[in-house]
């Protein structure tokens, strides 16, 4: 029963509104905070370039003992760099050239840029330099139309520099008689010679070189472009040709030679890069000063020389030049938006100001003076608890768009630590293990299905939930990078398909009911957030692949059980048709062309553009894991029939059957023997696959073997089936959203970083978004269940959630609503598809049949958001 309005609020309602403020409050801090950053730390920089070209840190530093994985990760602050390959250096530079000037150091940078472009050709021509003893020469490497090339000049004043620098223009010209312009210009300081050879005027001789190419470099004001350089890196949104220089690189002074440690000292190298601090100050040049921090700290980044670096700080500086050269529009070539750093995202289109005017204006508007019952237009509106979902689903999609699309939250690289990862694995298992509480009998309901003890509706939510913990951690701790917790993960992934399995045909088989409107409802459940989420984060439908695949699973175990449904009884004819199913969706997977031509149907019929090859990887991992589950379910099924004695035995299986019930402890034994052994064995098994490309060769075939010893392990004792963790239970009802929105508002660029404030202790940081990350996905949660039962005609509102369903969206009371807590008050009344008011005004106006059909018509509404997403589809810029 809905609770008076008289009623005092208990002690735990209180609590429940309390959570709510404090969340809420947590918002607001981290609104105010990021737009406090972006608009007064960050405005002098605020696509990150300088924090780009000046700063940064080691993800990954190493020791002088081990380099070679280390130095991989270099972190600007605020920002994400991206790793470029040959392709992506094509689409930069085209046909345009890489130069770069100066010695040895930079002599580094540009075969970093080479091994880009084609490793072995590179390695190859470096050997031939070594051989010939030829290091003090002008070098010249050329792959696929890309020119890179380096011309040795330790002293900067050569007639070559002075040639470029003439021909050198920030945006090339349009005749294409004039000679062209270098792509990317690198100057490498000649501080380290003037100090190894020059004289007892060494300082003068440098000034003197640096004030000849400071001209060149100076800014102008930036609606000038007739000068090479028209303004500061900090504030271009393109990517115009670039003049760099780098500054002098300091050495490891004790591991230098003799005759270097004399020359070579600290004095002469500060007061060299103090001046060119200075110079750069004072005419605004690009100086790459984060250069100067990747060997600050430590002996590692150095070669025993003393003088070089390591091949990854060496890569690491190329990833710095490509990135301040080519990521300004790299945001034209779509998701993932992971070139963070000196990048602006592109504007908001028209689909996208719509649902941000809608989302953050339009709908509190209008549910504002809903609850303010403005007469005049309450009476065309849907309930409140409606109008609170779609709001509520609105703001949610707004608040991804920017997290994840503006440069006002931070962003930044993920980094593997197997202890950090083990760690939040073992504070998620003390919070869980810490909500451990009995469970509740099941009870029967007039519109569901009676109940039955194995797998009971809270232990498959606590099994979602204790497994979304560790794919949540799994993404944002980079675990993918580790091939042991990577299996885990695809096991975790293939158990929720098997409870999709499993849970739908329980369903199906118990109810019968394989009507258009179950249908609709489970799918409008599941897609929901994920069919919204492209137009505003412009990705597509698959990139959220968890919500495609477990829909077309749905779909194959729906026509599956519906044809022929007036048979199923028959468990061999059921088995019969499971058999058929799986021929027909390997062969739809699998045989070449199949998937293609559909995915050719709908770009031509929908303007849809999916990735075909991704798709058939991802559904061949977990190709018969569903079918596991559904003959898992069948058979559940008949044996709880034929023991409860509803049914008699029909056939052998039945007879097989039978002695499972008549031996029930030999049974339970053989199953617990099996559950224990054969785990390590697959483990074995394991063992021998080195690649995830072996190990995805065997996942469809071995997945079910621990997904069935866990459920035999979790429930061969009653008082294992007799408790669960209500924490794990209550994300496991909500996984389907923490899953979607973990792409955008607790991680960052399309899954490739972290989301940051960029203002606080790292530690603290995550702590805060984490907690915000679940409270909005429990609230989005709650949404999308009212909004589908508002658009299928349903009852909405808090007397639906106590009804019983089963599948994605069952809720039994309130130990199955997506709050943590209970809800303090609810909508009293209830609404169905639309509002009293607008079939009141309908029943007088003139919209009266069109609004009558849509009301009374399922298949109406859905075409119609069918319609509404073809136009946008085709529209959509």
């Amino acid at each position: 029963m809905l609770r008076s309005k008289s009623k005092p609020l208990s002690i735990r309602d209180r609590a429940s509104a309390g959570v709510e403020r404090a969340f809420q409050f947590l918002l607001g801090v981290i609104i105010v905070s990021v737009i406090y950053r972006y608009c007064w730390i960050d405005a002098s920089d605020p696509f990150k370039c300088s924090a780009l070209q000046n700063k940064g840190e080691w993800l990954d530093p190493g020791t002088k003992w081990n380099t070679w994985n280390a130095f991989k990760s270099w972190q600007p602050p605020g920002c994400m760099m991206h790793e470029y390959t040959k392709r992506d250096i094509q689409e930069c530079f085209q046909k345009r050239r890489l130069v770069f000037i100066g010695d040895s150091t930079t002599r580094q940078i540009f075969w970093a840029v080479a091994k880009k472009m084609d490793q072995q050709k590179a390695q190859k021509e470096i050997e031939e330099m070594l051989d010939l003893d030829e290091k003090h020469t002008d070098l010249a490497f050329e792959s696929d139309g890309i020119k890179v090339q380096f011309i040795w000049d330790p002293w900067l004043n050569s007639t070559t520099l002075a040639e470029e620098l003439k021909l050198f223009k920030a945006y090339p010209s349009a005749k294409s008689d004039e000679p062209e312009s270098a792509g990317l210009l690198l100057l490498g300081t000649p501080g380290l010679w003037y100090a190894r050879h020059g004289q007892e005027n060494y300082f003068k001789d440098f000034r003197d070189s640096i004030d000849a190419i400071i001209p060149y470099m100076d800014h102008l004001p930036e609606n000038d472009t007739s000068l090479p350089v028209p303004m500061t890196l900090a504030s271009r949104q393109e990517s115009p040709n670039l003049l760099l220089m780098a500054p002098i690189q300091v050495p490891r002074y004790e591991a230098l030679s003799p005759s270097r440690v004399e020359t070579m000292t600290p004095e002469k190298i500060d007061q060299m890069n103090d001046f060119l601090q200075q110079a750069s100050a004072h005419s605004r040049a690009d100086i790459v000063w984060s250069y100067s921090l990747m060997t600050w700290d430590g002996d590692s980044p150095y070669e025993e020389s003393g003088l070089h670096v390591v091949e990854n700080v060496a890569t690491a500086k190329a990833e710095v030049l490509l990135n301040l050269r080519c990521n300004a529009d790299a945001a034209l070539k779509g998701y993932p938006f992971d070139r963070t750093c000196c990048s602006n995202y592109t504007q908001p289109g028209g689909a996208q100001w719509m649902m941000i005017l809608g989302g953050m204006l339009v709908l509190p508007a209008i549910l504002f003076s809903r609850r303010r019952h403005v007469s005049q237009i309450g009476r065309f509106l849907p309930q409140s608890e409606i109008l609170t979902a779609m709001t509520v689903f609105g703001l949610v999609v707004c608040y991804c768009f920017y997290t994840d699309r503006t440069q006002i939250f931070d962003k930044v690289h993920k980094k593997f630590e197997g202890s950090q990862f083990l760690a939040a694995c073992g504070a998620a298992t003390a919070v869980g293990a810490l909500s451990i509480r009995r469970s509740k009998s099941p009870t029967a309901s007039a519109k569901a299905p009676q109940d039955i003890e194995f797998l009971p509706r809270e232990q498959t939510d606590e099994w979602k939930g204790w497994m979304q913990f560790i794919v949540l951690i799994y993404h944002y701790t980079h675990g993918s990078s580790n091939l042991g917790i990577y299996q885990i993960i695809r096991l975790l992934i293939a158990a929720y398909l098997f409870m999709t399995g499993y849970g739908h045909t329980m369903f199906f088989l118990k109810s019968e009911d394989y009507s258009f409107k179950r249908c609709a409802a489970v799918l409008i459940r599941l897609n929901l957030l994920s069919c919204v989420l492209p137009y505003m984060m412009r990705t597509n439908y698959l990139f959220y692949y968890f919500a495609p695949l477990v829909s077309f699973w749905f779909l194959v175990i729906y026509f599956t059980l519906k044809i022929g449904h007036s048979r199923n009884s028959n468990l061999i004819f059921l088995l019969g048709k499971i058999l058929i199913s799986v021929a027909l969706t390997t062969a739809f997977t699998k045989i070449p062309g199949v998937l293609e031509f559909v995915g050719t149907v709908l770009h031509y019929t929908c303007a849809i553009s999916w990735n075909i090859s991704e798709w058939r990887f991802r559904s061949s991992l977990d190709l018969y894991i569903v079918y596991i589950g559904m003959i898992l379910a069948a058979l559940s099924l008949r044996s709880f029939r034929l023991e409860s004695g509803s049914i008699s035995p029909k056939s052998a299986i039945d007879l097989l059957i039978q002695l499972t019930i008549k031996f029930p402890l030999l049974f339970q034994a053989a199953l617990i023997a099996l559950a224990l052994g054969l785990p390590p064995g697959m483990w074995g098994l394991l063992r021998k696959s080195h690649t995830k490309e072996d190990y995805n060769w065997w996942q469809p075939f071995i997945s079910f073997i621990p997904i069935l010893c866990y459920i035999v392990l979790r429930n061969f004792l009653r008082v294992f089936r007799s408790y669960h963790s209500t924490v794990f239970a209550w994300l496991g009802r909500c996984s389907l959203e923490t899953y979607i929105l973990q792409y955008h508002i607790w991680l960052a660029a399309d899954t490739k970083g972290l989301l940051k404030l960029g203002l606080w202790d790292s530690r603290i940081e995550t702590v805060v978004l984490t907690a915000v990350f679940f409270w909005v996905s429990w609230h989005t949660a709650e949404a999308t269940h009212i909004l589908t039962r508002w658009i299928v005609g349903e009852t909405a509102g808090y007397a639906a959630l106590v009804r019983k369903t089963s599948g994605e969206d069952d809720a039994v009371g309130q130990k199955n609503s997506p709050y943590l807590l209970p809800k303090v008050k609810a909508e009293e009344g209830a609404s169905s598809s639309l509002s009293n008011g607008v079939r009141a005004a309908a029943s007088n106006g003139r919209f009266e049949g069109v609004l009558g059909k849509l009301n009374h018509s399922l298949k109406l509404r859905v075409g119609l958001i069918m319609f509404v997403m073809w136009v946008g589809n085709v529209t959509y810029r």
